[in-house]
């Protein structure tokens, strides 16, 4: 009886608000803007009723903003800080303040210089904080590499 109790106990967590999948999936790309200007694109696909936090917040003593962080190289140099569509900004029932966020899919992008005619591999990282009308998910740091493609010159 004490090892089928056991067994049971340890099943549970395994099946209980165990989700499949994750409720948001990113993909990044590249593309070029003109001459050595590079965009780097994230973009992000959430599931209907949740959201990840925007850039900037009104306050920080609430969720966390969305970083994008840029690994430094030397073929390429980060020329100013990221960019995300407007966000919508209203009141959260999680943390009880007016707080800036996106939901759907929000393109975050951040431009980069070529500083070499030669392809390179560019990493990069973005870490949110996702929540919906209830409850909210730990901050996670989603890590991407890209190649950028050497220079048509």
């Amino acid at each position: 009886m004490t090892l089928l109790l056991n067994l049971l106990l340890i099943s549970m967590p395994l099946s209980a608000d165990s989700p499949t999948s994750a409720p948001i999936a990113w993909s990044f790309s590249a593309a070029v803007i003109e001459g050595d200007l590079v965009e780097i694109r994230m973009d992000a696909r959430i599931e209907a009723g949740w959201h990840i936090y925007a850039l900037q917040l009104p306050r920080d003593d609430g969720p966390l903003p969305t970083v994008v962080r840029i690994a430094t190289g030397k073929d390429h140099e980060v020329r100013s800080v990221a960019q995300e569509p407007t966000p919508v900004e209203e009141m959260d029932p999680n943390f009880g303040m007016l707080v800036r966020h996106h939901s759907g899919g929000p393109r975050f992008s951040i431009p980069i210089v070529r500083l070499s005619a030669s392809a390179f591999e560019l990493q990069g990282e973005v870490e949110y904080m996702m929540c919906n009308d209830k409850t909210c998910l730990p901050p996670v740091a989603v890590p991407f590499q890209l190649t950028i493609p050497a220079s048509s010159k």
